[in-house]
């Protein structure tokens, strides 16, 4: 009977013990849990470490993630799924934390093993491809992009990369494929919206894409480039008092924008209010650092217009200065040339001049050319006669 009573009171003690740690433990992780959240994470840590176990060890992780401490991370999680090859989330922790770190190869070796593990989840394609795509292996992270979305055809971040990776490409069917498919259940995704509004654009359909950089401003985003895009929509499509607006905004953001002032130059050119035009082209030469052969192309075509041959020769000299490359500026300098001079020999001189520049390299300009160095041959011929 006393050994009964001796081993009934060790089993008790022991099973106290047992219930006191486990609810020790618990306390710890409630307590833990409470600091991580309100950002205490040192003392998170501490009461962490108390408790020793797996999902403890996890939450350290985790915690040393959330402070910055990515060395310490890794190494934690390294740690966690070395012990738990089958913990999942750590290895899916691990191989984001590896893409923030710029750890592209071990972030495309963690990937690779999740998708071999676990072919259904759409996630690991995603970040697989992240990571295919951060190594340049472009083919690959569309492959991987493709199958996220076989997996989930509403996967958000997938469409996007592919229809922005077509977008770039000019390959407006398969972009318009992903992005399209993406807006109808998105509808009001910014991202998707400004992909959709510059495919239309690149694809010259300024007045379709009038809506979407329009949506894309409605939606909160105000960048320059969409004022800027949206403007020449407009401007392309006749609408030139809206064009003058998104110009003038442009202006109000960036005064030293020269886009801004040579975009209200062109529309007020096109209405032919060539005085508004030429301090528009003139201010934007003023807040553009070099080159500036596209606002002295722009003051050349308004001299034109108003017959000011002299003036037009002069600016379109100084954009072929700024791009001595350019065999369509030269060709202006020599139409120019060819109006202003009366003497023929002077307007011969430009034109030879032109073939021996450009000659083989553009041969549609040079046969225009060479068939007005004979006219001006055989006009030099008969005045000598």
């Amino acid at each position: 009977m006393r050994i009964f009573s001796i081993l009934f009171m060790f089993n008790l003690f022991f099973a106290c013990a047992q219930t006191s740690i486990k609810f020790s433990s618990d306390q710890n992780l409630k307590i833990a849990d409470s600091l991580y959240t309100i950002g205490n994470y040192t003392a998170a840590i501490n009461f962490y470490a108390k408790v020793g176990s797996q999902n403890s060890n996890l939450q350290i992780a985790r915690v040393y993630n959330a402070m910055g401490n990515y060395d310490k991370a890794i190494d934690q999680y390294r740690d966690v799924v070395g012990k738990d090859l089958g913990l999942e989330i750590a290895r899916f922790e691990l191989g984001k934390l590896y893409l923030k770190t710029k750890q592209f190869d071990e972030a495309r070796k963690i990937f690779s093993y999740l998708v071999s593990t676990n072919k259904t989840n759409p996630e690991y394609r995603y970040y697989q491809g992240e990571a295919f795509r951060e190594l340049d292996q472009i083919a690959s992270s569309l492959v991987a992009y493709k199958k996220a979305v076989d997996l989930d055809s509403t996967h958000l971040r997938s469409l996007f990369r592919l229809g922005k990776y077509y977008t770039v490409k000019l390959e407006r069917g398969a972009a318009l494929k992903y992005v399209n498919r993406g807006l109808e259940f998105y509808k009001n995704d910014v991202a998707l919206v400004n992909l959709k509004a510059l495919i239309l654009y690149n694809d010259d359909q300024f007045e379709n894409a009038i809506p979407w950089f329009e949506k894309v401003l409605e939606l909160g985003e105000k960048k320059e480039y969409i004022y800027s895009k949206l403007a020449y929509c407009y401007y392309k499509n006749w609408e030139f008092d809206k064009a003058k607006a998104m110009y003038r905004i442009l202006s109000a953001i960036d005064d030293t924008n020269p886009d801004a002032y040579f975009g209200l130059g062109s529309v007020y050119l096109r209405n032919k209010q060539l005085d508004s035009a030429e301090i528009n082209f003139k201010t934007a030469i003023e807040v553009k650092d070099p080159a500036l052969d596209r606002e002295y192309n722009a003051l050349a075509s308004l001299a034109r217009e108003r017959n000011d041959l002299k003036s037009a020769l002069e600016y379109y000299r100084l954009a072929y200065q700024e791009d001595t490359t350019s065999s369509t500026g030269y060709y202006q300098v020599c139409t120019v040339a060819d109006q202003y001079y009366e003497d023929p020999k002077i307007r011969l001189e430009y034109y030879e001049n032109f073939l021996r520049k450009f000659g083989k390299e553009v041969p549609y300009l040079s046969k225009t050319v060479l068939r007005r160095i004979r006219e001006l041959k055989e006009e030099l011929h008969y005045k000598r006669d």
